[in-house]
């Protein structure tokens, strides 16, 4: 018997390549507020172990592979385990978060897929996050799952390909 292969991303439908240029080079002059709003982000107190991981899971709920790509060996270069890196995707199941990381990662499954329910951000999620984290710490949160929605949404409707900008 022969073995079965995945299918490609061309036969599903999806071009390998991308349509375009990714946007931030075609009008370079959006890169540097970009960039400016990452460096705000990461002084809001949160641990840039916890943005990453933010970062990954939007990136993975929205089907980002730039994103998803980037983002996990970003996190893997700031010393992030594999262990973790791998478990993300399942991140209520398995042991390897922290109560105020699973928090973290609750918020941005809620502020990410904002169309699924009549209450985007139940109260009892954003109340667990607040546990966790100042004012400061949730606007720095919000902002980091807001721009990776960002980063995601310009990607994906571009087709940008995992592993290109490295």
């Amino acid at each position: 018997m022969a073995a079965q292969t995945a299918p490609t991303a061309q036969a599903a439908g999806t071009a390998l390549t991308a349509r375009m240029p990714n946007p931030a080079t075609v009008i370079p002059e959006a890169m540097k507020p970009i960039q400016g709003l990452i460096v705000a982000i990461r002084r809001g107190g949160v641990p840039q172990a916890t943005l990453d991981l933010v970062h990954l899971r939007a990136s993975q709920v929205n089907g980002c592979s730039a994103c998803v790509n980037a983002g996990w060996r970003s996190a893997r270069k700031a010393g992030e385990t594999n262990e973790r890196l791998f478990a993300v995707a399942a991140w209520r199941e398995a042991p390897y978060f922290s109560d105020a990381e699973r928090a973290a990662l609750a918020l941005t499954e809620a502020a990410t897929r904002v169309s699924d329910r009549a209450d985007a951000v139940p109260d009892d999620v954003w109340d667990e996050a607040a546990r966790h984290y100042d004012e400061r710490g949730l606007a720095g949160l919000i902002l980091m799952i807001a721009t990776t929605n960002f980063f995601n949404r310009c990607n994906v409707s571009t087709r940008q390909t995992a592993g290109v900008w490295r």
